[in-house]
């Protein structure tokens, strides 16, 4: 079952996006596998290293199909006319016990081609429509610099705390820094 967050305003190719209740569908495992290790050869700083094994992918999407069932993430994808997957993206609502009002924001995620017609946009603000309706009232990101998001969150009203040298690996190899943003979401999105 999955509850549709499309928008009226949808992409000229017409895609769609859903928050799935639950992630037991091996093709719709496999296509996030498949939209990880593209992102991932392609550069994005998303905690893996290249080459990407599908194992390691497999094993990922298993851990977040674990972490769903638990409700303690959402998890959206965008389709495309097919109903493939092309795109994702995560609200971690498990959070520390003084922290119940906060969430993270989580591999935003498109394949490359279903890049730069809004999909990485419309995901973002169907995540914080979900996270708004699951009780959270303040979000949580981080992201590589220069790895091309800043703009679309501080597009989207995202604000920025500050930047930490050195943060991680590019999936190359090389150090990268990363951007932590914040969005309040206390009232409807």
């Amino acid at each position: 079952m999955s509850l549709d967050y499309s928008s009226s305003n949808r992409t000229s190719s017409d895609y769609s996006i859903q928050l799935l209740q639950a992630l037991d569908n091996h093709a719709d495992i496999a296509a996030l596998c498949d939209v990880l290790s593209d992102c991932v050869d392609g550069g994005a700083s998303v905690s893996f290293m290249q080459p990407l094994s599908r194992a390691k992918a497999q094993a990922f999407w298993q851990g977040v199909a674990a972490s769903v069932a638990r409700q303690e993430r959402l998890l959206l994808v965008a389709r495309d006319f097919s109903g493939a997957i092309v795109g994702t993206v995560q609200a971690i609502l498990s959070q520390p016990e003084n922290q119940p009002h906060r969430g993270d924001i989580s591999k935003l995620l498109v394949h490359r081609r279903a890049r730069a017609v809004g999909l990485g946009a419309a995901l973002m603000q169907a995540a914080e429509q979900a996270a708004h309706a699951a009780g959270k009232t303040l979000l949580v990101l981080d992201t590589a610099i220069g790895g091309g998001a800043e703009s679309l969150y501080e597009r989207l009203g995202w604000q920025l705390c500050g930047r930490i040298p050195d943060y991680a690996l590019w999936p190359q190899g090389g150090l990268c820094s990363t951007t932590i943003y914040f969005k309040s979401i206390l009232t409807n999105i």
